[in-house]
């Protein structure tokens, strides 16, 4: 091997921290939309079609991102937000980026935006995707901090799947691995924030962002 170029690799390098294999994940985006209704500011929800993956939860708009269509992960946002709740464009006015969250297998690149509208009855929502759109004040979250609850998070060498077949992910005794990495491990606890509000639930990944945004705030 030749001599490194530190000079050369340092060029390289980002100029800000990555997640290193990002790609490796599903990667998404998501807009936190706030509009002002009746003089006062709130987020606005969407809750999903039953006949659609996470049907029944509530969600802000957002999805994968499409590498052909989105040359980066705002658009994918704003592109998902005008499909799903049929807002133009134009009635989107972006913040900011709040940052990215990670849940196991999935990456989501969350923005804020404000959306220009006085009423829920200036969105015309996709039916094929949204069972409804909801608003909720940002003072109902500032006036009533989450319910917190967790979950154990473990990492699995195999799985059985539906006809009872074990199947090996990991091969330890192949790759001469320690004998612990042939059963689950990690055993990490995480943290799941709940909202209730009107008979709707708003937990996980969307109730972490509305946290977030109420800190900010």
């Amino acid at each position: 091997m030749k001599e490194i170029d530190f000079n050369q690799l340092k060029q390289k390098l980002p100029l800000y921290p990555e997640l290193i294999d990002k790609d490796e994940y599903f990667n998404s985006s998501v807009l936190i939309t706030i509009a002002k209704i009746k003089d006062e500011h709130c987020f606005v929800f969407e809750k999903r079609a039953a006949g659609i993956r996470q049907g029944g939860e509530v969600s802000f708009p957002g999805g994968e991102v499409d590498k052909d269509e989105d040359k980066n992960h705002l658009e994918t946002a704003i592109r998902e937000t005008v499909e799903e709740l049929g807002i133009k464009k134009e009635k989107i006015k972006v913040i900011g980026q709040l940052g990215m969250l990670m849940i196991p297998g999935v990456l989501v690149n969350a923005f804020v935006a404000e959306v220009d509208i006085e009423n829920l009855n200036e969105i015309n929502f996709d039916k094929t995707e949204v069972e409804k759109v909801f608003a909720v004040p940002l003072s109902f979250f500032k006036e009533n901090p989450p319910e917190v609850h967790y979950v154990r998070l473990e990492a699995h060498p195999f799985y059985i799947d539906d006809k009872g077949n074990k199947i090996e992910l990991l091969p330890v005794e192949k790759l001469n691995l320690p004998p612990r990495y042939s059963k689950p491990w990690g055993k990490i606890k995480r943290k799941v924030y709940f909202y209730k509000y009107n008979g709707e639930v708003i937990w996980g990944l969307t109730a972490a962002l509305v946290k977030k945004v109420v800190e900010l705030i």
